[in-house]
């Protein structure tokens, strides 16, 4: 399926029950796309759940725009709550990994009245992370952030570079070559690198605030990006029920570690549905 905002278009895989009780929603990371949760899409379909996986803001065809201030965060936060309206229902079950972590921590903050629950995978909480890069090593894990905000050049170095960037951080190879064959341009990567380069823009309440929602947290012990101290610091900014699981993991949770991903979604959605064919959209 697609939806619109502003003009702009989005891809979304969607599949399950249009008229299912539960939706989840499932935000990729960088550089991913919507095929990241093609593993553990099939136990949610299982129990009766529709699945929405969009294609977000610089990694849709049709939202690709120009300027970093078009990957300001609360731009993303609203490409999500869009979405959960063109589906016509009022609460989702939101699932975000790497930067769709990010996104889900931020709706999360500003929208709790969207949210039946939240899983992120790999992200502390940004305050955690913050946090983190001035009391722990996170500072020098996020050595690209910084590295990322100049023009132009990390697209090309990265688009030459990109199998082997993602092999060094354990994708599995069938994934390498997948997200290889679709961000190995300059063109395809100007859009993702966009997130990074918006961060200099954000106010002061970009991080958002404590979260009121039942959350789980995933986190690898072997991910190279994101720390332990941050993992550990992200429990003192979730005001509501809060479940955490560290993985024998690294960074890539849905494609490696699929199972106990949607087991983590199940168990935060009380009564799921029976088994149903699954309608793919």
């Amino acid at each position: 399926m697609q939806y619109s905002r502003d003009g702009l278009t989005f891809d979304v895989a969607a599949a399950g029950p249009p008229d299912a009780a539960d939706v989840v929603v499932l935000l990729h990371g960088f550089p991913q796309d919507r095929t990241a949760w093609d593993r553990l899409t099939p136990a949610l379909l299982a129990a009766g759940l529709r699945t929405l996986a969009p294609d977000q803001r610089g990694y849709s065809p049709g939202a690709r725009p120009a300027g970093r201030r078009a990957y300001r965060l609360a731009e993303l936060v609203a490409d999500v709550v869009a979405l959960i309206d063109a589906v016509g229902v009022s609460q989702v079950h939101l699932v975000g990994h790497d930067w769709g972590g990010g996104v889900a921590w931020a709706l999360a903050a500003r929208h709790p009245d969207r949210l039946a629950s939240l899983t992120v995978l790999s992200t502390p909480h940004p305050a955690a992370m913050a946090w983190a890069a001035a009391h722990a090593d996170q500072g020098l894990r996020s050595w690209y952030m910084l590295a990322f905000q100049l023009p132009h050049l990390p697209e090309r170095v990265l688009a030459r570079r990109i199998r082997d960037f993602l092999r060094a951080t354990g994708l599995p190879e069938a994934d390498v070559e997948r997200y290889a064959a679709r961000f190995g341009t300059p063109e395809a990567l100007a859009g993702p690198l966009g997130w990074y380069r918006a961060l200099p823009l954000a106010g002061r309440g970009e991080a958002g605030h404590g979260i009121t929602v039942p959350t789980t947290y995933l986190w690898g012990m072997g991910d190279p990006a994101l720390g332990r101290a941050a993992a550990l610091r992200t429990a003192r900014h979730v005001r509501a029920d809060y479940r955490f699981v560290q993985l024998d993991a690294g960074h890539w949770l849905p494609e490696t570690h699929p199972e106990p991903v949607a087991a983590a979604i199940l168990a935060r959605i009380p009564h799921p549905g029976p088994p149903r064919d699954h309608i793919v959209a």
